[in-house]
């Protein structure tokens, strides 16, 4: 599987009611692929799925999956922090046709580095869909450490991972045993965080799932075509000029100002669920100015 490019981390638009809007979903999908995207991921972190019920996050694989129809990559959010929920829902999404599954280290219990492994080679092991393990120990409290990462390489179906952990010498670590052991050509690593993007990429990986682009899908998948075909040049201009879009995007707790920056481009992407709350007025103004910037509203 082919997993270089940009893959975008969606919102999931809301309607008034906060019940999930379909047609902007849709919407959305379309924007994204337009925009030049190689891949898009339903149901992560970004999506809110720490509040959706089962069934919101299986309607919004089968909406992702639909939508797409074979356009670009699809990627199932599939994690929990119980490997019993993960497993039904990595099944879930290899039931429904998604491409790929994207399982977050298991969070809150803040396992033993051998129960992560345990998670994750029961889920190789129970399900034949690819799988990208997903490393923020900022959100769960727990680190996949480098040993971990290389024992999960090793497995059929642990394709990827999405590294989020910002330690650059950690990530240079794992790429020199990966060498060493021969597993590059068969383990992908991907970028979890859009400002470390072309410094991840130079080291070695091939992409990004990405918040940014929810919002400028075209310029970030240029950045990141420009480090895969090797301009770093070019790469390193695009994500300097990104910066500040990038940034602001963290401004509050994800994914609120990618929300608001969509309905403020008429995208109609809704509200927040509980506890996340609207962006504050004075983060508001600044997330306005850096949009007109960019040139978006």
């Amino acid at each position: 599987m082919n997993l270089e490019g940009t893959h975008v981390a969606m919102v999931t638009p809301l309607d008034d009611d906060k019940n999930i809007n379909e047609e902007e979903y849709r919407n959305l999908i379309d924007f994204l692929i337009e925009g030049g995207v190689e891949g898009v991921l339903a149901a992560g972190t970004t999506g809110e799925s720490a509040t959706m019920t089962h069934e919101e996050h299986q309607r919004v694989i089968d909406i992702m999956v639909d939508q797409v129809d074979g356009r670009a990559l699809t990627i199932a959010g599939a994690g929990s922090n119980a490997t019993s929920e993960a497993m039904d829902l990595v099944k879930y999404a290899e039931d429904a046709g998604a491409d790929t599954a994207l399982v977050i280290t298991p969070y809150y219990n803040k396992p033993q580095q051998s129960g992560l492994y345990d998670h994750f080679k029961l889920l190789n092991d129970s399900n034949n869909i690819p799988i990208i393990a997903y490393n923020v120990p900022s959100r769960t409290g727990i680190d996949l450490s480098v040993d971990s990462i290389i024992d999960i390489a090793k497995l059929d179906n642990i394709v990827a991972i999405k590294e989020a952990n910002p330690d650059l010498n950690k990530l240079a670590t794992v790429f020199s045993e990966l060498e060493k052991q021969g597993l590059s050509d068969n383990f992908t690593v991907l970028s979890g965080n859009d400002s470390l993007t072309v410094p991840m990429m130079a080291q070695g990986a091939k992409g990004v799932i990405s918040v940014v682009a929810n919002v400028l899908p075209t310029k970030t998948s240029e950045m990141v075509r420009s480090a895969l075909a090797g301009d770093y040049d070019k790469a390193r201009e695009l994500s300097n000029d990104l910066f500040d879009l990038m940034d602001v995007m963290f401004i509050e707790a994800s994914p609120a100002p990618a929300k608001r920056a969509l309905n403020l481009m008429g995208m109609n992407a809704g509200g927040l669920r509980m506890p996340l709350k609207d962006m504050s007025d004075e983060n508001d103004v600044i997330l306005q100015e850096i949009l007109k910037r960019y040139d978006l509203i």
